[in-house]
This record gives structure tokens, sequence and C-alpha cells, in this order.
């Protein structure tokens, strides 16, 4: 199985947890984990100029390309936008989508919502905790 681990990485918390899920994601025996974190230098995106965006959008789209699965952090009062385009691009490519979302607020479209329609409805299951994620990943 190769996953491909989508969220966002603008802060130093969300940097350090994704790390710590790709790297339990990795103990699982046959697994092996793409994660954006591990694709890019910020130093050599500040070299590239305008034409990063580019550069991290193809990096991103093509890493997806080699996945046979998503796994999709889903935390936030809305879905993380890189992260939504990785799931519904994902999504359109026949790849399943594990999200995983530890945030306890309410989300969504109704009260019975984990995070967007169109989101949730993309992911094949989702799962409340990093725990339950590699158990459901392990059996």
């Amino acid at each position: 199985m190769h996953i491909y681990l989508a969220g966002p990485l603008f802060t130093h918390a969300e940097r350090a947890y994704l790390a710590t899920l790709r790297d339990s994601l990795r103990q699982l025996p046959g697994v092996t984990v793409t994660w954006p974190g591990d694709l890019f230098n910020d130093a050599h995106l500040a070299s590239l100029g305008p034409a990063a965006k580019q550069y991290i959008m193809e990096g991103c789209r093509d890493a997806i390309h080699e996945a046979t699965h998503v796994v999709a952090l889903l935390d936030g009062t809305q879905v993380d936008d890189g992260t939504a385009w990785e799931t519904g691009y994902a999504y359109a490519r026949g790849l399943p989508i594990w999200g995983l979302r530890t945030d306890f607020r309410q989300a969504g479209d109704t009260a019975h919502s984990v995070a967007n329609a169109m989101i949730e409805c993309s992911c094949a299951r989702i799962v409340r905790s990093a725990d339950e994620l590699l158990a459901a990943l392990a059996g």
C-alpha cells in the first residue's frame, strides 16, 4: 500500500503532527508513505520565485499518481483548501480516501456531518483518531 498523506503544512504544529503520523504509518507492514512535507525544501521553493506554486502543484499531483490510497487530515472549521483539492483529485482518480478528523468541533453541511459534504462523501472512511486510523489500516 502506498499512501499519499494530505494535510496542511503551514504551522510548526501541523508539520510536527503530520510528520509523526507519517512515521507511524510507515511502521505498518507493507506501507510506504509520500508526504508533501518531504517533497519540498523551503529554500528551493524560495529560489523558484513565482514558479514555486506550479512546482508544488505538479509535485503533489504526481505523488498522488504514484499512490494507491490517500489519508487526508480533515481538521479545522473547514478542510484545508490544498487538502480538499488533493482529496477531490484522488477521488476522481478512483483512489480510496481515508479521512482523519480529530477536531471535535461541528463542521459540514448538516447536524450529522463530519466535514463538508463533498469531502466527507469522497472518503471511503473517516476515523476520529490516529490510533483508530492505524488500527483500521493494519486490520
